[in-house]
């Protein structure tokens, strides 16, 4: 079964195919004909008006006429001959009206018939104009013809030599060649015209002509040829007509998308589609009565010409010329406008929307919650619940009826609340927090009635929420259906989200009082506390000892431990008191103990630090799973607060010490920068080298200063305690309180030379004072841009990876990348181990020595293997990677490797290139806005870094502070001549290039050296779209990972590659077609990677000749608009340009990535929704009743409830 789905927009067709299920396969987007147009409508527009300002009724044959459109009340026509549904589809001959649904009115098209032809001005107007390229015109000419100042020839007879067709002729030319030739040509203005010329088109031909012309064409006119031939293919193929461009009748819009509203004061507030519809109306009746009395043909045409620029206004108001303005000098919102920007239709209404169901309040911390609950307040969880609770009171029969179980609801009478907490037992409900960055912005937990109005959040779970309970506001929503339900439950219950995306790291670490509690448990005491020495059987008896006050809790005791349950003698083991005590719940088999040699020693018996912390929850993750690690962190959590409270420990003013070799250490310093400035005064160095050396020193001091401060401190000392357990504050905080503030930079990013010596503690001067304040004020400003441009970034780059999802399990492709450590110089970037781990292998991998294979071929490299391979000293692996893989849209799980998320294998269906994006996205917060300078020669080379450099990358921009590459293998030679600088890179075969290096640019070769193609020979950025022509697609793709690993590692990020790989190989899928050879390929033009080598095998079996191109290089921005989809494209950016060409080349959406099916509201091809997966719900519901009794009883929970590793 087709349906046409109608779009608001003018000339526009879409055409819908359905499945079986009610979903759609695709959806087809063409020009609408005249006929077409007519085809839609319910009746003709004739009069201006829109409603009776007296009877508030419609007016007849107006904007908003009954008769087209539709009954503006339910069953009523518009006389009240008719009122009731038993009336349905009865037309009343009185008004005319038929009787069924108001709502037709949103559904039911009407149509305006023009006196003359107009143009459209999306086709006329776009970059490049398609009119133009069908006709072979300067857009200008074209211009100046539809605009009626021109006229064009549109028929000559073959005679006739004086003029061509479609020239352009001035009124004083036309008027004498008229006289003179007469009849023997004819030409025209306006439309008309152009609509004669369109349909004399003979587009075969003319593809046959241009495809000739293309043969021999070079520079510009290849390029132009190319273009044409682009757009009369399209014409050709999609079976659309050229002269549908110009339009003979416009279709209007349902009155109830343009709707018209009374104010209180008896005004009215209507949407400026009527005005615009109402400007049209008006000058076509105008010139229908113009055309009856025979008026003058200027006056006609200038009729003509208003209704032109009438139609350009509805379309695309401002496109071409001023904007038609409303009241107080607005701008009219014209059709283009409701579809583009954030805004637009598809921004606002079709990507996202309003959902019911859902609640917003503050959040404050719930302590006592368990790692999956969340406090509801009581009313908010009526109001959110109130059709299950309205239903659970009929079932009781505590009420009649639906209506007496509203009442009892809105009257809170007591049997409502004890209804309320039996439908909310097993219902979870999602949680989220705005920006949501990444997917762990949105988690699901078991709610537990609470009083007051505020949500309660577990702790633990703010990191991945980036919540702080300064009066950060949460939203509610509750997932109805069942299986919505299942899905909170299976995928997004916190449990199931202890791991972050980027990295696959806990990011559920405890922190601040948390950690600080832990730390102090396990403090390693030298001197005596009450307790020391004591011996006792068993735990318990130890915690009676304490909890009786015998014992210290850093006290070291000996205490009776047994391995397992037969051991009936154990062992006494020594350590204190606290740590005997997390021992007690953290799981005694993680391996930080071998167990072989020591079977009864404690797992962890030494301080515990927040870094530590993480590597236990990391290890109970991997050995014990996820629920196991849910209990942990609640032990941690308890545990943690409860021993800060009793640690107590806060700061002091006494507990700042400055050291008192401080002044010392300045008076060093100060006699040091003295000598530079001697030995520059006597013109022995330059300004440059003496600013270098006085930082260096004043680096140094500080360093020195640094080292004393933290040497100086009492294990014991509270600030330290803080510091080095990791719960808040770092030794530069430290060193602020108690060293020196060190050097400032100013506002440009320079270093001031002059240092802050005072610290916190002793006090700021007033010209110290003046000079931090630069920084802090840099600081702010900086935070408020970069959270804007990185949320722009995310968004971009979303759009272009949205449609990579897991497809199948392994492509079988034999591609692979050669994995190594990324280093710079001598600093490493990125070890081999984080570059493998969880990978596939692409080979078997062999252990040197012994030559047993590690790991064999097509097989998941462990974290163990992983180590190995490092410590063996293999420097190269060569791994699976989803820059090699063949799947067309998608990526296939053996390329990908394991999921970060569960730490096991990923499943088909995993929206992958989402994951990538947030997880490049979220921490771009993070990154700086500065650009460093180098000492402040603004010549050396301002190198980009942080955020800009990662849009520099991903956008595949020419990078300031330009890079010169090699671009053959040779030995390096620098010449220095007096005005010059130049470096010679000979190859072995004697072949020579030579770069001349601007003058600042610093070298980064030695004579001799011997440098690979690519290669840089000065610091700097390179150019990728330069580096791909020199080292090809496998340089590029290296080069632009490493270098966005180094912008986030030197933040102290860590990023999985594979999240840049995905990316980058979604700017590396397309390639631009040379030589079309004898396929069906246009050249010159972007065509997608399979696509290609699929044209070029057809072409190989029958025979003929192949096509050649280059893989193309595209920015994301690029790339998303160069996508297949065009909703996705047209949702994305640049909305009209990519539906003119949609429209033009007849596409069809075949519907493969997430944005186009949420635009058309089904389900999104990926996870539980894939096509495949329909098992999976049915499987899900079951598992569902099954698996969750899980409430308070957490050892029921962990036998009882499903590990996610299993499902996949």
């Amino acid at each position: 079964m087709t349906t046409i789905w109608k779009r608001k927009n003018s000339s526009l067709r879409k055409e819908i195919h359905l499945s079986r299920h009610d979903l759609f396969h695709s959806i087809k987007i063409g020009l609408a004909s005249p006929e077409k147009i007519r085809e839609w409508s319910y009746g003709e527009v004739k009069k201006p008006e829109t409603i009776n300002y007296r009877t508030l009724k419609p007016e007849k044959e107006g904007l908003f006429c009954e008769k087209i459109f539709g009954p503006t009340k339910d069953w009523e026509c518009s006389c009240g001959k008719y009122k009731r549904i038993r009336y349905k589809g009865v037309v009343c001959e009185k008004c005319g009206v038929e009787v069924t649904k108001a709502k037709v009115r949103r559904e039911r098209m009407g149509h305006i018939e023009l006196a003359a032809p107009v143009s459209h001005i999306w086709y006329f107007k776009g970059i490049p104009s398609r009119m133009g390229l069908a006709l072979d015109m300067s857009p200008r000419a074209l211009e100046k013809v539809l605009y009626f100042a021109s006229y064009i020839v549109t028929k000559v007879e073959p005679e006739c030599n004086a003029v061509f067709v479609k020239q352009i002729l001035p009124e004083v030319e036309y008027r004498e060649l008229k006289s003179e030739y007469g009849d023997q040509f004819e030409a025209g203005m306006g439309a008309e015209a152009v609509k004669k010329l369109l349909k004399q088109i003979d587009l075969e031909k003319e593809s046959e002509m241009l495809k000739a012309e293309m043969e021999g064409a070079t520079g510009q006119k290849a390029i132009r040829v190319s273009r044409r031939l682009e757009v009369i293919e399209a014409f050709i193929q999609s079976g659309n007509k050229p002269e549908w461009m110009i339009l003979d009748a416009i279709p209007v819009i349902p009155p109830d998308l343009r709707p018209m509203v009374q104010l209180d004061g008896g005004r009215f507030a209507t949407s400026d589609l009527n005005d615009l519809y109402r400007r049209i109306i008006n000058r076509n009746n105008r010139l229908k009565k113009l055309l009856d009395i025979n008026a003058p043909e200027i006056i006609v045409r200038n009729e003509k010409r208003m209704l032109q620029e009438a139609v350009d206004a509805l379309i695309d108001n401002g496109r071409r010329g001023r904007p038609v303005t409303g009241p107080g000098n607005r701008p009219l919102k014209s059709l283009s406008e409701m579809l583009k920007g954030k805004q637009g239709r598809f921004r606002q209404n079709l990507l996202g929307k309003r959902v019911d169901y859902s609640g917003r309040s503050v959040i404050v911390v719930g302590p006592n919650l368990k790692f999956y609950q969340c406090g509801l307040p009581k009313n908010m969880a009526l109001e959110l619940f109130k059709p299950f609770v309205m239903r659970e009171l009929v079932a009781k029969e505590y009420a009649h009826n639906i209506k007496a179980a509203k009442r009892k609801v809105e009257r809170q009478t007591e049997e409502v609340w004890d209804v309320l907490d039996e439908v909310i037992k097993d219902h979870p409900v999602l949680l989220n927090r705005a920006p949501t960055l990444h997917r762990l912005g949105i988690q699901a937990f078991e709610p537990v009635l609470v009083e007051g109005k505020a949500i309660k959040l577990h702790p633990l779970v703010c990191a991945a929420f980036n919540a702080d309970f300064d009066g950060d506001q949460m939203a509610v929503h509750l997932p109805l259906s069942i299986e919505a339900q299942t899905e909170a439950r299976l995928l997004m219950l916190s449990t199931n989200n202890i791991l972050a995306l980027k990295d696959g790291k806990p990011i559920t670490t405890p922190s601040q009082d948390m950690v600080l509690g832990m730390y102090y448990l396990t403090l390693d005491r030298k001197d005596e506390v009450k307790g020391n020495g004591m011996v006792f059987r068993d735990i318990d008896e130890m915690m009676h000892a304490y909890g009786s006050g015998f014992l210290h809790l850093q006290a070291k005791v000996g205490v009776r431990r047994y391995k397992d349950e037969d051991d009936k003698r154990g062992k006494i083991v020594y350590s204190s008191v606290g740590r005997f005590l997390v021992n007690e719940f953290i799981p005694q088999d993680l391996g930080f103990v071998n167990r072989e040699e020591d079977p009864y020693g404690l797992e962890i018996d030494r301080v515990v630090d927040k870094k530590l912390l993480g590597t236990i929850i990391e290890k109970t993750y991997k050995i014990h799973g996820n629920i196991e690690t849910a209990v942990l962190l609640d032990h941690f959590k308890e545990t943690g607060y409860h021993y800060s409270t009793i640690g107590a420990i806060s700061i002091s003013m006494g507990d700042v010490e400055v050291p008192e070799i401080k002044p010392e250490i300045l008076k060093k310093a100060d006699e040091q920068v003295e000598i530079y400035e001697d030995t520059f005064a006597m013109g022995l160095i330059s300004d440059e080298e003496r600013y270098e050396k006085v930082i260096e020193i004043w680096n140094n001091a500080t360093d020195e200063l640094t080292d004393e401060v933290m040497s100086g401190f009492d294990p014991l000392n509270n600030i330290y305690i803080m510091a080095d357990s990791g719960a808040r504050g770092s030794k530069n905080q430290i060193r602020q309180l108690a060293g020196m503030r060190g050097l400032m930079a100013s506002p440009s990013g320079r270093t001031i030379e002059v240092p802050i010596k005072s610290n916190f503690r002793e006090g700021l001067s007033v010209l110290e004072f003046y000079m931090s304040a630069h920084g802090s004020r840099k600081g702010l400003a900086d935070t408020a841009l970069r959270t804007a441009d990185s949320g722009y970034l995310t968004r971009r780059l979303v759009d272009v990876s949205q449609q990579v999802i897991i497809e199948k399990e392994d492509c079988g492709t034999d591609e692979y990348i050669v994995a190594k450590a990324f280093t710079d110089g001598k600093e490493l970037i990125e070890s081999i181990k984080d570059r493998i781990e969880g990978r596939y292998s692409a080979e078997d991998i062999v252990n040197p020595e012994t030559k047993e294979i590690i790991v064999p071929k097509n097989t998941e490299i462990t974290d163990d293997d992983a180590e190995l391979i490092e410590k063996l000293g293999i420097t190269e692996v060569k791994v699976r990677s989803v820059l090699g893989c063949k799947c067309k849209n998608g990526v296939c799980a053996h390329c990908y490797g394991r999921n970060l998320a569960t730490g096991s294998q990923v499943g088909t269906g995993e929206a992958v290139g989402v994951i990538a994006a947030q997880s490049i996205g979220e921490p771009g917060t993070q990154l700086t806005m500065r650009t460093f300078h180098t000492g402040g020669v603004a010549a050396a080379a301002d190198i980009t870094q942080g955020l800009p450099r990662v849009e520099e990358l991903f956008e595949a921009r020419k990078p300031k502070g330009l890079a010169v590459i090699t671009e053959i293998d040779g030995t390096v030679e620098i010449k220095e001549e007096d005005k010059k600088r130049e470096i010679v890179v000979t190859s072995k075969d004697g072949e020579a290039a030579t770069y001349n290096i601007v003058y600042g640019a610093r070298i980064k070769v030695k004579n001799g050296d011997y440098v690979e193609k690519g290669a840089e020979l000065t610091q700097g950025s390179v150019y990728p779209q330069d580096l791909l022509k020199v080292k090809g697609r496998e340089g590029v793709e290296q080069y632009i990972i490493k270098e966005v690993q180094r912008v986030y590692r030197l933040q102290g990020v860590d990023i999985n590659d594979k999240h840049i790989e995905i990316i980058v190989r979604q700017m590396m899928g397309k390639t631009k077609v040379l030589d079309a050879g004898s396929t069906e390929l246009l050249p010159g033009s972007l065509v997608d990677n399979v696509d290609f080598k699929r044209a070029n095998e057809l072409a190989r079996e029958e025979g003929r000749q192949e096509a050649t191109g280059e893989v193309a290089l595209l920015g994301i921005t690029k790339a998303s608009l160069a996508t297949e989809s065009f909703l996705s494209a047209a949702s994305f950016q640049e909305t009209t340009r990519v539906l003119t060409d949609a429209a033009i080349k007849g596409k069809e959406d075949q519907l493969q990535g997430l944005k186009e099916n949420i635009i058309i509201g089904q389900l999104i091809p990926a996870g539980t929704g894939t096509r495949m997966n329909s098992k999976v719900q049915l499987g899900l519901s079951e598992k569902l009743k099954e698996n969750f009794e899980l409430l308070e009883n957490t050892e029921k929970v962990s036998k009882n409830m499903v590990d996610l590793t299993e499902i996949e």
